[in-house]
């Protein structure tokens, strides 16, 4: 059973899976930064367990959302959580009056991001040591 709760402030289940997907798994070292204290977080919880976590924060174009530190537990991984995640962002984004959603991908990513209806635009860029792509996808 999953159940997606909203936070208004970095919770402690969300500040874990980033921790241990982003800065464990993966080797950045400024994960947590100022955006975390006016996003909204969404955590996934697959069976009471937090599985899944991402942040979404309207940037300075009328309409558009960044959503962005998206995590899946190693072990939930394969089972859908990210996309059903993502959806939810997307709605919640869209009752704010969202109309449209950018993120930052890793580029070993981007695939799954296009199965959710996302188009890369720009250069490659770095976060750290990974290269990255802007992505956005209209919602209508």
């Amino acid at each position: 059973m999953e159940e997606i709760k909203s936070y208004r402030y970095l919770p402690v289940p969300a500040m874990r899976i980033r921790e241990n997907v982003f800065v464990k798994e993966q080797g950045f070292l400024d994960e947590f930064d100022d955006m975390d204290y006016t996003a909204t977080h969404l955590v996934l919880y697959y069976n009471t367990i937090s599985a899944a976590t991402c942040r979404f924060y309207p940037f300075e174009e009328e309409g558009a959302y960044i959503l962005g530190r998206i995590a899946v537990v190693k072990e939930f991984r394969g089972k859908g959580l990210g996309m059903h995640l993502i959806q939810e962002a997307e709605k919640r984004i869209k009752e704010a009056g969202g109309t449209r959603v950018l993120l930052a991908a890793q580029t070993l990513a981007s695939g799954f991001y296009e199965k959710q209806g996302y188009t890369a635009f720009g250069d490659i860029f770095f976060d750290e040591h990974c290269p990255h792509i802007w992505m956005r996808k209209l919602l209508v």
